[in-house]
């Protein structure tokens, strides 16, 4: 234990991560440094995302200190604590699950793992029931008239249709709300065949945040007005979306939510948005609750960050990157009604026939350097995004040894953030400060959030554009961190303190919501922060006109691949990243790696 307080002490664990091993220490009437180590790790690896302990990693290494401290040798490791009795084998009561040789799990995350495999793979190689392919034929050929081949929207909505679990795939532009609209229009047009007194199919919308629940009622709307639907089609398609918190029904004060195993959400589809911001306990509550008939639509990239919390869920059902190649079945039925065309692979792999990537951005033209930059990290090229950043207008490389924190922000932050805050009017304003923001890939250390926040408010009240005075000022920038309902403001949520002209001159919070404008009293504003900066993962379902994406200037094991592409393809126009050559060819060489037993699970046949 004195090696862990130590590692306590010097930061490399938590209080919490000790106390746990205590605890198991204290349950097991053991001291064994095995299982302590073990569990403390465990409980520090859930706290930083993995699922799970891999053993493998850590066994017969040098650990916590310079002093000797070091894991067993797996072989040992493993029946030490298989000899004790806070650990058990799955399917087991023990507070910590020993699953095979290699993964140590809590016994809470063991079970929604499980749980979670169970349900998709229960559902992996089913065909829907009722299809009437005539009419998705029709279907699919009015509202996806494009001659490519493969048209991937089209394809993406035949999947959908034609499978009771579907997962959509794609980068920003690439047409994923435009493509579940569609879906949700052939889904009525098929309960319209079946049921001719009335179009009674039971949708849910939901979103992990409300940020992001009130972009895809947006995007609907307008994918809505946009395609060739029949007006009745048009009408049920709904566009309320709620945040998957109020979907299940969790309420405060109470670990479960209302709809669960015993009681089932009544919905006939689900379609949930954001899925790589979907964590392993969300994902696995969302399952149990579903009807056995329930269609279950994921959207989301799977090249953006995995969720915050435990899990990398939505790439472990894409395969981790793995090219999805379909059975002859699924592309047969393709051919048919979609025109598809496309190469079969292995009949094995049924989880492959209810995936689709969609290949085609339609934001990013052949000469846009986002567009660039963002294929080169997404594909670990550090050499080709340093010559994307040298060779287009619309990008910029600052190094970090060319220009202090201090110097970035009065160069490069004060001047861009001028044009909000030389704008009166409200509505305008917030438009104007919607067209730039500032990215950081950590919020500790000079060029985190932190650090940038105070500069620049210190420099843009040098500049004389701000008067800070108490804690609400004309030009604050806020972000909403915690959901209120009543106020229909939500987590994610970006505002402004601005001047109210018909309250003479009082200070409101402004936020620009789907209904319009709306302002609210600073006192009846619910947790926030400021924000002239903000972390890559609290960007996530946003966009800006221009993106200053910042990376520290230390070695940082959360600065990788993923994180570069989310930021970078935050931005619609231009992107400024401050980053040295170095850190850069770093961070598009390294990647997310989350220890979890659910790809396994799902695409290598292991037992559940």
């Amino acid at each position: 234990m004195i090696a862990l307080e130590r590692a306590v002490a010097e930061g490399r664990l938590r209080p919490l991560d000790l106390h746990f091993a205590g605890w198991m220490g204290r349950l097991s009437a053991s001291r064994d440094p095995a299982l302590l180590l073990a569990a403390a790790l465990v409980s520090r690896r859930v706290g930083e995302g993995d699922v799970c302990l891999d053993l493998r990693q850590y066994a017969g290494h040098m650990l916590l200190d310079d002093e000797g401290t070091s894991a067993p040798p797996l072989v040992d490791w493993v029946g030490a604590l298989r000899a004790v009795p806070v650990v058990g084998e799955p399917g087991e009561t023990a507070p910590l699950i020993l699953d095979g040789h290699e993964r140590l799990y809590l016994h809470r995350y063991w079970c929604l793992e499980r749980n979670l495999a169970q349900a998709i793979r229960a559902r992996a190689g089913l065909w829907a029931a009722e299809v009437d392919r005539a009419l998705l034929r029709k279907g699919l050929a009015r509202l996806f008239p494009s001659e490519d081949a493969p048209d991937w929207q089209r394809i993406a909505a035949a999947v959908a249709v034609l499978r009771p679990f579907c997962v959509v795939s794609g980068g920003p532009g690439t047409g994923k709300t435009r493509t579940v609209t569609a879906i949700l229009a052939l889904l009525l047009e098929q309960a319209a065949l079946r049921h001719p007194a009335g179009r009674h199919l039971r949708i849910a919308l939901a979103t992990p945040t409300g940020k992001a629940a009130a972009r895809l009622a947006e995007s609907l709307h307008q994918a809505r007005a946009r395609l060739d639907l029949d007006p009745a089609i048009a009408a049920a398609i709904p566009e309320q979306v709620v945040t998957l918190h109020r979907l299940l029904g969790f309420r405060p004060g109470r670990a479960v939510p209302r709809h669960g195993p015993d009681d089932l959400l009544h919905a006939d589809v689900l379609v949930v948005d954001e899925a790589s911001m979907v964590d392993l306990p969300m994902m696995a509550r969302l399952v149990t609750a579903l009807r056995p008939h329930c269609r279950l639509i994921l959207l989301g990239d799977k090249d953006q960050l995995a969720s915050v919390e435990a899990g990398m869920v939505l790439g472990d059902l894409c395969g981790r990157g793995a090219e999805s190649v379909y059975t002859p079945a699924q592309c047969q039925a393709l051919e048919e009604i979609a025109g598809a065309g496309l190469a079969s692979g292995s009949p094995g792999l049924t989880l492959s026939d209810h995936i689709v990537s969609l290949r085609k951005g339609y934001r990013f033209g052949e000469s846009s350097g986002i567009g660039a930059l963002a294929r080169a990290v997404n594909a670990g090229d550090g050499e080709a995004a340093l010559t994307a950043l040298a060779d287009h207008a619309d990008l910029q490389l600052l190094s970090h040894e060319r220009i202090s924190p201090r110097a970035y922000v009065r160069e490069h932050v004060v001047p861009a953030y001028r044009a909000y805050l030389e704008t009166d009017d409200p509505a305008a304003t917030l438009e104007a400060f919607a067209g730039f923001h500032v990215l950081c890939a950590v919020r500790e250390g000079p060029y985190g959030v932190y650090a940038l926040n105070r500069l620049v408010e210190e420099a843009l009240q040098a500049a004389g554009l701000i008067q800070r005075a108490g804690d609400f000022y004309h030009g604050r920038p806020v972000m909403v961190t915690r959901n209120d309902y009543a106020l229909g403001l939500y987590n994610g949520d970006i505002g402004l303190v601005l001047r109210d002209p018909e309250a003479g001159g009082s200070l409101r919070m402004w936020f620009q919501t789907p209904d319009g404008l709306r302002r609210v009293l600073p006192t009846r504003l619910p947790g926030h922060e400021t924000v002239y900066a903000m972390t890559v993962h609290k960007s996530q379902g946003s966009e800006f006109g221009t993106v200053h994406l910042v990376l520290p200037d230390a070695d940082s094991r959360v600065v990788t691949r993923e994180l570069l592409y989310t930021g970078i393809t935050r931005a619609r126009e231009r992107v400024l990243l401050l980053a040295s050559p170095a850190r850069l060819r770093q961070a598009a060489r390294q990647r997310v790696t989350r220890s979890s037993g659910l790809y396994d699970a799902l695409w290598g046949g292991g037992e559940l």
